[in-house]
Parts: structure tokens; C-alpha cells; sequence
């Protein structure tokens, strides 16, 4: 009889009997992300990370229009809109909040840093050895752009007719002079968004309030921001620009638009002014809508995109949307 060959019995290899339990593991990892993915979506209007961009045509129905834009997180957002209002509360012209706007592009990437180079802080990098204030008040953003502003108009009464890296450093004396220029085009572009100049062109989505907001913080920061004028005032406004809760339950803060009360022609670029500073501060203030000019901008909705929603009998019939002659924030949990 011829030999019986046998074949011995392999022996499983480590790590194979782990198989499904790596591929299950993959799974909850792939599948948390998905979940985040979802959440984050959803948060957002569908947009992606929360994020504010400025386009140079604004956005209408059907898209955000063409030309060029820009993209930026809320807190660059934030100090951008901060910026523009401290610039045109001191009724500075366009070119002097570009030539701000690109400085603190430069020097902190618009961030209100607590660090520099040597004891330099804040948005425009500015250092308390060198006068330019208290570390405390540097790092206050609107004092920072205030006093950007006055050395601007006291140093170079002739920035609009220099090329913007000459005005810039005229002020800053920086080492690398040459920097600003490049900031220029960005720049003007949210110089136009938040000064109003370009209706609708900044979107900002996400992520949704997750707290109440406090309508008297909204109008302690508009007071802070754009000055007493918009403080409730008894009687005709002394100031063009007036701002008080009207909702019963504390959810709104409505500014009247310059004008309204003296017979005189809205003044929509101020209405956009200050309906983008609220749009661009909606995360930390808690606000969830922003209704102005037959528009509204409602956090979570549309792609951070303003959206047609006019008064009256041409409406839906909606309460909350507004015309020209009101900016009203709403702060409260609403139905969206």
C-alpha cells in the first residue's frame, strides 16, 4: 500500500479572528462621521464649517452671484463688521475703513491676538510702549479701530490719494511695508459689505444659536459699537439713528433707520450697516433672524443667504420681516 499523504491542519494566522471586529470598529468611526457630517450640515444651512463670505455681487434668489469673494471664520466676521462700523460711526469715507480693514489683515489676520512682536497686541498689533494705549484697551476692538482711525486722519490728512500700503504704514511703521498692498482687493470688498455700500453681499451660516439671546446685550454692544445715538431716547430722536426692544417678551430690538422720523429718505446703506454687524455677530449674541429692506437673514436657513421676505399684502404674511425704514433683530427662539 502506498503511503496516505496528510495535510496538516493550518493554523489561523494572529489578528484574522479580529477582522470583524476591526471592520465593526471602522464602521461606528465612519458612521460618527457621517453623523457629525449631518449635524454640522444642518447646522449650517447645508453649507459646510460656519463661515461668513462676502461676494462682490450680492446674492440673490437663485445664487450667490459672480465676481470676486471672500471667505472667513465668525470671529474674523465679527471684527470686520466691528471695524467698518467704528469707521463709519466716525464718518470716515470708504477708503479710510479698506485701508483699516487691510492693516488688520495683515498684522493679526483679523484675530484680537494677546501676543506680537515684542509688546505689540490686538487686531491692528498695536504696543503700549509706544502710546498707543493701555494693554487693556488695545485688546478692546472697538478703541483699537478708533484710534487706527485718529492716527489716520491726524497723520496722513492725505491717505486717499496714496496708494494704501503708503497710508497704511504711515501709521503702523512697520517692517515689511510692502505687506498691506496685497490685502487691498479683499479689503475693499468687505469694506463694501459691511459699510452697506453692497446690500445682501455677506452671507454667514451656521452654527445655530444654542442659547437664548439676551436682547439688552444686543443693544449694549449696538450702543458700544455705533455710540449713544442708538440708545431709546424719549420724544424725536436728537440722533438720526434711534434703537429700543419693541417685542412684548424682551425677543427683538428694532432700529430705525436714519431719516424716518425727520421726512427725509431712508437711508439703506446705514439700514445695511447695521443689519450686516447683526448678521455677522448673530453666534455670540444669539441671534436667529435679521430683517431689513424686504429681506431676512434667518440663522440655519438658506445658506446663511438674505432670502426675499417683504411686509405687508406682497408678503407671506409673516410678521417679522421688515421694509427700509426698520432693522429688527430677533433674538428669541422663533419657529423656523
Amino acid at each position: 500500500m502506498g503511503r496516505v499523504s496528510e495535510t496538516p491542519l493550518k493554523t489561523p494566522r494572529p489578528g484574522r479572528r479580529r477582522r470583524p471586529f476591526r471592520l465593526a470598529a471602522a464602521l461606528l468611526v465612519l458612521l460618527g462621521l457621517a453623523g457629525y457630517y449631518i449635524v454640522q450640515n444642518e447646522s449650517t444651512g447645508g453649507d459646510g464649517a460656519p463661515h461668513c463670505t462676502v461676494v462682490a455681487a450680492p446674492a440673490g434668489a437663485g445664487g450667490r452671484g459672480g465676481g470676486a469673494s471672500y471667505s472667513m471664520n465668525l470671529e474674523q466676521a465679527r471684527y470686520a463688521a466691528t471695524i467698518a462700523a467704528v469707521g463709519s460711526t466716525r464718518k470716515v469715507p470708504e477708503r479710510a475703513v479698506t485701508i483699516a480693514m487691510a492693516t488688520a489683515m495683515q498684522e493679526s489676520a483679523l484675530r484680537n491676538l494677546d501676543h506680537g512682536d515684542r509688546d505689540s497686541l490686538g487686531l491692528f498689533q498695536q504696543r503700549p510702549s509706544q502710546g498707543w494705549g493701555t494693554p487693556a484697551q488695545i485688546m478692546d476692538p472697538v478703541y483699537s479701530a478708533g484710534i487706527f482711525y485718529d492716527h489716520l486722519l491726524d497723520e496722513v490728512p492725505d491717505y486717499a490719494d496714496l496708494p494704501l500700503t503708503v497710508a497704511a504704514q504711515k501709521v503702523q511703521r512697520s517692517g515689511f511695508p510692502e505687506a498691506y498692498a496685497k490685502h487691498e482687493p479683499d479689503a475693499a470688498l468687505l469694506a463694501a459689505a459691511f459699510t452697506g455700500r453692497a446690500p445682501g453681499s455677506l452671507s454667514c451660516s451656521g452654527p445655530l444659536p444654542q442659547e437664548t439671546g439676551d436682547a439688552a446685550r444686543v443693544t449694549a454692544e449696538l450702543v458700544k459699537v455705533f455710540g449713544a445715538g442708538v440708545a431709546p431716547k424719549a420724544g424725536p430722536p436728537a440722533s438720526p439713528v434711534r434703537t429700543a426692544p419693541v417685542a412684548a417678551d424682551g425677543s427683538e430690538v428694532t432700529v430705525a433707520v436714519a431719516g424716518t422720523d425727520r421726512g427725509a429718505p431712508v437711508d439703506r446703506r446705514r439700514g445695511w450697516e447695521l443689519a450686516s454687524w447683526a448678521v455677522a455677530h448673530a453666534a455670540d449674541l444669539g441671534v436667529q433672524r435679521v430683517s431689513y429692506d424686504n429681506k431676512a437673514w434667518i440663522a440655519g436657513k438658506n445658506k446663511g443667504r438674505w432670502i426675499d421676505k417683504p411686509p405687508g399684502k406682497s408678503g407671506d404674511g409673516d410678521g417679522r420681516n421688515a421694509g427700509p425704514d426698520d432693522v429688527r433683530i430677533f433674538v428669541a427662539p422663533l419657529n423656523r
